[in-house]
Order: structure tokens, then sequence, then C-alpha cells
């Protein structure tokens, strides 16, 4: 028997672009990373003292220059507003009481009555309160909104499993991007179930984005989790994952929330040389091969979960060759639909025949790095991809 591979707990090694979800510094950012960041300012602080030294050096030479027919000095009091829009609390905070000190001291050696005095006083302590209530507000709500995405990107990652995932009939490695924007969280799912049956998978994307989207993914990769394992047939699988849809959309009316559908491919690996499939209205897998690249045909299109009520025909399995040394692509439409500045769609196709020798790490790694380029880094969807190799112990 062969051995098993290296399971991926003693991969620590593999950058985390090949566990799931992609980041720079091959970790995930920490709720309170991102939170404090938002209240970090834009501007270091020695290029502040130097910006504001010099404009008040050039601010106060216009003012003796014009003399008593233009004061330009009480004119300062707008560089805490504008502080407010680009530095930290502490640094706006600094900003006034500079612009503030600047303005009396000027103010106490001008001409001018008493009045003049305290309404010009006024003014500049009242401009430059306001310029710091304005900073602490807008570091107030880019915390909130921070904080909430935050907590839904880390509900999407808590649901999705670590990739690669290694069982005895496949190695399924992926790639998984989620959109870090509260209007812009969307619903793609994966998942890889070793079973009595074989080894199931399953990739999907839920109509829509947002929170909501999360939940109808959830209930679905739920129910695959369990029926997986439960159910011998692949139809079954999908039969339960059906039901949970239907369900979650009944309590989704139930709480005022719109009803969702989701496309979704499963799969089904014995160790027999072929592979099962129920296509829900998903994208079909891309077959890698002897150097030459090919989309699967699947037949037996069916509607998305979520929607077999309105259709009459029944969901049907079909199979296909999967040979040793193949790879098997499946994406999501995050990937198909990204678009370039001229807003042209991503040619999937052109590119993997480039990439048809790559195993199946390589090939995600190559896909990443030329949607990024191609989408110039903008993003308008989650971007989920997996990458299935026969396993050495199921290669005949």
């Amino acid at each position: 028997m062969a051995q098993k591979p290296q399971t991926p707990k003693k991969q620590s090694g593999v950058r985390q672009k090949q566990n799931g979800v992609r980041h720079r510094d091959g970790a995930a950012p920490s709720p309170d990373a991102s939170i404090a960041a938002v209240s970090q300012g834009r501007i270091g602080n020695w290029a502040l003292v130097g910006g504001l030294t010099l404009l008040t050096l050039l601010v106060v030479f216009l003012d003796v220059r014009t003399g008593n027919d233009l004061r330009v000095v009480p004119l300062l009091v707008v560089v805490p507003a504008l502080a407010s829009v680009y530095c930290s609390l502490r640094q706006t905070i600094w900003v006034a009481v500079w612009i503030t000190t600047v303005v009396v001291g000027f103010r106490a050696g001008a001409d001018g009555t008493f009045w003049d005095f305290v309404f010009g006083i006024g003014f500049a302590v009242l401009a430059c309160a306001l310029g710091v209530a304005a900073c602490a507000a807008r570091i107030r709500h880019a915390t909130e909104m921070a904080r909430l995405r935050s907590a839904a990107v880390t509900l999407q990652r808590q649901i999705l499993r670590p990739l690669p995932v290694v069982t005895d009939h496949v190695l399924a490695y992926g790639l998984y991007e989620p959109i870090e924007e509260d209007r812009f969280v969307g619903g793609d799912i994966y998942e890889v179930v070793e079973s009595p049956y074989g080894t199931r998978v399953i990739i999907g994307d839920v109509q829509g984005k947002g929170l909501a989207a999360i939940g109808a993914g959830f209930a679905a990769i739920a129910a695959f989790r369990e029926a997986a394992i439960r159910e011998p047939t692949l139809t079954g699988v999908v039969q339960a994952l059906e039901d949970a849809v239907v369900r979650h959309n009944e309590f989704s009316a139930q709480t005022g929330e719109a009803e969702r559908f989701v496309t979704a491919l499963v799969l089904g690996f014995d160790g027999s040389g072929r592979v099962e499939a129920v296509n829900c209205g998903h994208l079909p897998p891309r077959l890698l091969h002897d150097g030459r690249t090919s989309a699967v045909a699947l037949h037996r299109t069916s509607v998305p979960l979520g929607l077999a009520g309105l259709s009459m025909e029944a969901r049907g399995a079909e199979s296909f060759d999967f040979p040793p040394d193949a790879t098997l692509l499946v994406v999501t439409d995050g990937v198909t639909e990204a678009r370039d500045a001229t807003g042209a769609f991503y040619p999937l196709d052109e590119r993997v025949e480039a990439w048809a020798g790559h195993g199946p790490r390589e090939l995600l790694d190559a896909l990443h790095v030329d949607l990024e380029e191609f989408s110039g880094g903008i993003r308008r969807d989650d971007v989920a991809a997996l990458a299935l190799h026969r396993a050495p112990a199921a290669t005949v």
C-alpha cells in the first residue's frame, strides 16, 4: 500500500496562500490589528511637524506683508479640519492646540476692540474643536466598519475548511480570497469530506452578498458535511443540500430576509478512475492532463439549490474519466467574471491552457498571480478555486 502523503497539519512551512485564504504576510490579519490600523494617521509625526511649521511660517510672513489691510493668520483655523481627514486623533488635537496658540498670539498683538478679540479667539477655538470632533467621529465610524468587516470575514473563514486537504482518494488544494468590504462579502463555499462511499467535494456560490449570503452558504456547508457521510449516493447528498437551502429560505422569509439560491458542483471520488458529478447550475470543471486542457462536458446540468421546485426534471449524476496524473480545476464566477480595465472578462480557458503541465499547487499559484494582474487587484466578488489531484494511494 502506498504511503499516505503528509497531512496539512505537518505542512507548516507552506505559505498561507496554499491554505485557504491568501495573505501577503502568510497569516490572516487579526481583528485587533485591522481595528487599530484605522486609528493610525496617514501622515507621520515628523512630516506633520515639518509641514505645519512651514505652513505657519508662510502664513505669518504673508500676514506681516499685508499688514492690517488683510489679516491672513485667522485663516489657519481651517488646518484642523484638514488634519481631521488624514491624521490620528492625537495628531489632530496637537494641530488644533498649535493653531489656537498661533491665532491667539497674533490676536493679542493686533489692533482692535475687546469684542474683536473675543470673537476672533472664540471662532478659532470653535473651529479647532470642530476639527477634533470630526476626526473623532471619522475614526469611530471607521472602527465600527473595520469591526464589522473583520467579524464577517472571520465568520466566513471559520465556516470554510483550511486547505490543502488530503484524503485516500484526492489531494485538494485551494485558493480562496474573500472581499473584505462589508457590502461585498460574498458566499463562495467549498468542502472536502472523506466518507465510507469515497471522497465528496463541493464548490458553490450563494446568490448575492453580505451576511445573509454567508448564512445561506453555512446552511449548505453544514448539510453537505453530514449528508456526504450519511448518503450512499451523490444524488442523495444533493437532495439533502436542496432541503437545507429550502429550509433556510423559509426561515429567511419569516425574518424578512430575501430568499437565495446556491449554484453548486458536487463531485464524488471513489478510486475507480472516474469522477461522479451532479451539477446544480455551476461552472463546469476543467481537466488538465498530458499537457492539454479541456472543459468537462456535463450534459445533465440542473437548476441551482433551492430552486428544484421550479423544475420538472429530477437531478441526476453523470461520470467522466479522471486519469491518474490529471488535475481537476473547479472555480466560482469570481474567477470567470473578473474584469480588466477595459471591462473584458477573464479568459480562464485561454490562461489555463498555458498551465496544463503545472501541478495543482503551481496551477493555483499561477492563477492567483495572473488574476491579480488581469484585474489590477480590483475584485468585485469572492474568488474560490480548487485544484483536485488523484492521491497516490488511489492511483491504480
